[in-house]
């Protein structure tokens, strides 16, 4: 792989939101409201990372391989790991916790999906509405991670993350059955 695409903008971006998970995670480590904003702030500009570095990567022409195969895993990532701790600091519990791993089941079967077309290569396109369930997932996430420091400032944040989060969990659904209906012609001949 040369250099200059190892260390073009788009990846350096997608790194970066890499490096962000284990500091959103860190910060449910230490009591009190601080953490929490700081782990908001980290994911906001991950999740910012996230729209740039596709976009600077097709503007510039500086699309690879390895974005290619790194950007959706920094995306689950980034969401995995917000929900897990989300729901072992009990931000997101009871019933809850269907829709967290609805979010998570979806995403782990899809990855699979894509890896098993990929070896046939064929291509499933991300649809508009993939990327409206990610923006209400990320939207969800950002309000959970505020939590309880948000509720301080507005005091139904936490419940407009977990109303986000079964919206989330709801366009998840649909959009699996989506990719799912679409590569089962191809599980189905093999």
């Amino acid at each position: 792989m040369k250099r200059n695409v190892a260390l073009s903008l788009p990846n350096l971006l997608t790194y970066a939101r890499i490096l962000a998970v284990p500091a959103v995670a860190v910060c449910f480590y230490f009591e009190g409201n601080t953490p929490r904003w700081i782990a908001l702030g980290l994911f906001i500009i991950a999740a910012i990372t996230d729209f740039f570095d596709g976009y600077l990567a097709r503007a510039w022409q500086q699309q690879s391989a390895l974005g290619r195969m790194l950007d959706p895993i920094a995306d689950k990532l980034l969401v995995s790991v917000s929900l897990l701790m989300l729901a072992a600091v009990g931000t997101i519990g009871g019933w809850s916790l269907v829709a967290a791993i609805i979010i998570l089941c979806r995403e782990i079967l899809v990855s699979g999906l894509r890896e098993f077309l990929a070896e046939l290569q064929v291509s499933v396109p991300v649809t508009k509405l993939a990327k409206w369930k990610t923006t209400v997932q990320l939207v969800a996430i950002a309000f959970l991670l505020a939590g309880p420091a948000g509720d301080t400032v507005f005091e139904y944040t936490t419940l407009t993350g977990l109303v986000a989060l079964w919206l989330a969990a709801i366009l998840t659904l649909y959009t699996g059955y989506d990719y799912f209906r679409a590569g089962i012609g191809h599980l189905i001949t093999e």
